[in-house]
């Protein structure tokens, strides 16, 4: 086996078991074939120490990198449904969350992946969600707002529509900057029930 596959396979094994185990008898079979490099079995192993230890660092360091490395829009995706489930409040949760969680959840995050897309890893950094929904009988679920500027990016609200003989539907939509927030995108209702629903956040 060539030297450089050799070290690539150690390493990646090391880096796949989280440096807790090494492939020593790889290293051990490059040894042998380079014998004459060592003259006993103390500076063979202490070479194997070095290397196994040197490999094991590197994939530690490979992984901080990528567990340090924030995920903006995963992080905008978590905070949009516990704004939600905030702004709907305990009694409301309870009937809408399953259904919610199922049809308008995944258009809300597939609207934040296609505004982070337009918008660029560098800028997404500085968006962030509104901490307060709207109570009462107030539309706003989140904004999320570009820090930069201090203003709105885009705005998710849901709204009470009233159909005699039909009774109430929760309305999901939002509203983007380019338009002024004028327009009404649609994400999906959710049937409530021929009562009035108790006010937000109740």
């Amino acid at each position: 086996m060539k030297l450089w596959m050799k070290k690539a396979l150690v390493a990646l094994i090391a880096i796949a078991t989280l440096g807790m185990y090494t492939p020593t008898s790889l290293l051990e079979i490059e040894a042998e074939d380079n014998k004459d490099t060592f003259s006993s079995k103390a500076e063979f192993d202490q070479a194997t120490e070095v290397r196994a230890s040197e490999a094991t660092f590197e994939s530690y360091e490979t992984m901080l990198e990528v567990e340090t490395e924030p995920d903006y829009l995963r992080e905008l995706q978590e905070q949009a449904k516990i704004q939600s489930m905030l702004k709907f409040g305990p009694r409301i949760a309870e009937q809408v969350e399953d259904e919610f969680s199922a049809v308008i959840l995944p258009k809300m995050e597939s609207v934040l992946e296609e505004l982070a897309a337009e918008a660029g890893d560098e800028a997404v950094r500085y968006y962030g969600i509104t901490e307060q929904p709207a109570k009462g009988y107030g539309e706003r679920i989140f904004h999320v707002t570009d820090y930069r500027t201090e203003e709105d990016v885009i705005q998710f609200h849901v709204r009470r529509d009233n159909r005699p003989l039909e009774g109430y539907y929760f309305n999901f939509h939002y509203h983007l900057q380019n338009d002024d927030f004028r327009e009404h995108h649609n994400l999906g209702e959710i049937y409530w029930d021929k009562n009035t629903p108790p006010k937000w956040m109740a």
